[in-house]
């Protein structure tokens, strides 16, 4: 008799990092999911072209703050852009990013997501932290945890996990479970051009911190590494990945020049 195996193909781990075990420390610094619909996810070789398979959609109970909190951005990225919308809540922010990616060149469009987040975060209270929390190990964790607190309005849940960082491990990275943004918009374009790079270039500058979002476009996963610089645009991954066949905007999401 001949025995057979079936493989089945799982989803790929995070790079940089360990294996790890739950912990006290990570209850701690991870918000509770409560507000949250359970989500099953269905394991796929080829997401791009299946992402009808992947999940139903999270759905969130955004509290006061949340509300707050995403009223604020969304009003401060329409005021960059000029480009006003009727909706409210995350809605509204989904809205306006569309916009900016429909409208304007990719080069245009980090230059505002730059603007915007200079109306909606006080440059007093940054260079303060600037001052305060200057390149540590300290500094790192500290950013991650404080992530994983004040961010799951724009995120989505999210944990603090360890990597080795010049030569010794830190808890400076933060796994978003499933990108927020990315499952509302479904477009890698905006998630590169919208998210990650601008938000890259504004933590290094606006806080000294250099940061490297590194998006799983199969799971819609992602790792904010800090103290890590990201790789030059040409030679990330996440500019190589063609966008999902679902995507609302449809355009080209690349560009040659450097980030």
């Amino acid at each position: 008799m001949e025995a057979k195996f079936l493989s089945i193909p799982s989803l790929p781990l995070p790079r940089h990092l360990p294996n790890l075990h739950h912990s006290p420390v990570y209850a701690v610094l991870t918000r509770p999911l409560e507000n949250i619909t359970g989500v099953k996810e269905k394991k796929t070789s080829k997401p791009a072209d299946n992402i009808m398979e992947l999940t139903r959609k999270t759905v969130y109970n955004d509290n006061w703050f949340d509300q707050l909190a995403i009223n604020h951005l969304s009003r401060s990225v329409q005021a960059a852009t000029g480009l006003r919308n009727s909706k409210t809540g995350y809605e509204s922010l989904v809205e306006a990013a569309m916009d900016a990616s429909l409208k304007f060149s990719l080069i245009q469009q980090r230059e505002l997501v730059l603007q915007a987040l200079d109306r909606a975060f006080p440059r007093p209270i940054l260079d303060l932290i600037k001052t305060v929390l200057p390149q540590s190990k300290f500094a790192r964790e500290y950013f991650a945890a404080f992530t994983t607190l004040f961010f799951v309005w724009l995120i989505g849940p999210c944990e603090v996990r360890e990597s080795e960082l010049n030569g010794r491990k830190e808890k400076n990275v933060v796994h978003i479970k499933k990108c927020r943004f990315l499952e509302e918009t479904n477009c890698v374009g905006m998630c590169t051009n919208l998210c990650k790079v601008p938000s890259q270039t504004f933590i290094k500058h606006s806080l000294g911190m250099p940061v490297d979002m590194v998006p799983n476009f199969d799971d819609m996963s992602c790792e904010m590494i800090f103290g890590q610089d990201p790789p030059k645009s040409t030679e990330d991954p996440a500019f190589n990945q063609p966008c999902y066949k679902l995507c609302k905007t449809k355009q080209k999401h690349r560009v040659k020049c450097s980030s």
